[in-house]
């Protein structure tokens, strides 16, 4: 029996070359219009688990993720690094020239806008998904409108490539993680990463102490960001993943941290696969 993953977007996106890549080849994916909807989808059981985005090398984190895997109580249980190749594309027989518009999730955009900034007579027009772009100038017959997206995608929806490789940066990749309702067994010798979250007394130098608990118990901290409270002003959640060598270190810096904490909660522990 298949395992059925839930993907933003639909076949031909980033997302579910992702799933291909972790799962199989004819993995079973349920196509989701947006994150909300992808936890739906894993939440109500209609899908087994998820891949999600929640961070850019270019565009950095992408917060309200991590927030909805909070919120819904979700697990990551695993992560996957894809390097992102942006391609210009649009019907068959015609140039550059020819495009008015342009379409893309708006990530996709920002990662393009050296390239875009050389036609300014194209129009630029944010959209929900990549690839159900490319899909749509297909079905549509839509002369005049460009798509930005993933070769597959120009592949899967008949379209051709105008200009291939127009990401800003070459070294672009997106982080993906892979989400359960229930929180999978991972062997201790196998986790070397964490994604945790908590909050802390609004008083000087709360936020010093952690940091310096976890450089104690040798964790690398890969990343931090902070969300406001909205029910409680100048408050703020921090969301951190962190890396470590050895289990018990981590182990030994949870502890300690649930007790500096006023809220302490892991979202994930799970093998890190950063290339």
């Amino acid at each position: 029996m298949k395992t059925k993953i839930a993907i933003q977007g639909i076949k031909g996106s980033f997302h579910h070359q992702v799933a291909q890549e972790y799962y199989s080849q004819d993995v079973e994916v349920d196509e989701c219009m947006s994150f909300e909807e992808l936890v739906d989808s894993v939440l109500s059981g209609k899908t087994d688990q998820a891949v999600m985005a929640i961070e850019n090398s270019i565009a950095g984190p992408i917060i309200p993720n991590y927030a909805l895997i909070d919120k819904n109580n979700l697990h990551i249980i695993g992560e996957h690094y894809l390097s992102i190749h942006q391609n210009f594309m649009a019907l068959k027989g015609q140039k550059i020239e020819d495009i008015q518009e342009v379409h893309s999730h708006p990530i996709a955009l920002l990662q393009c806008m050296q390239f875009l900034k050389k036609y300014p007579h194209i129009k630029i027009v944010e959209d929900k998904d990549t690839a159900e772009t490319a899909r749509r100038i297909h079905e549509k017959q839509l002369k005049g409108v460009a798509a930005i997206a993933s070769k597959a995608a120009s592949e899967m929806y008949d379209l051709e490539i105008l200009a291939p490789e127009i990401q800003t940066i070459n070294n672009n990749m997106t982080r993906f993680v892979i989400i359960n309702k229930e929180e999978k067994f991972v062997e201790e010798d196998e986790i070397n990463r964490a994604s945790i979250k908590f909050e802390l007394d609004h008083k000087r130098g709360s936020l010093a102490a952690v940091l310096n608990v976890m450089s104690d118990c040798k964790l690398n901290l890969t990343k931090i960001q902070s969300l406001p409270k909205i029910e409680t002003p100048w408050k703020y959640s921090f969301f951190v993943d962190v890396t470590f060598d050895k289990y018990e270190d981590y182990a030994k810096a949870k502890s300690l941290l649930e007790i500096m904490a006023e809220y302490f909660k892991v979202l994930g522990e799970y093998k890190n696969t950063k290339p």
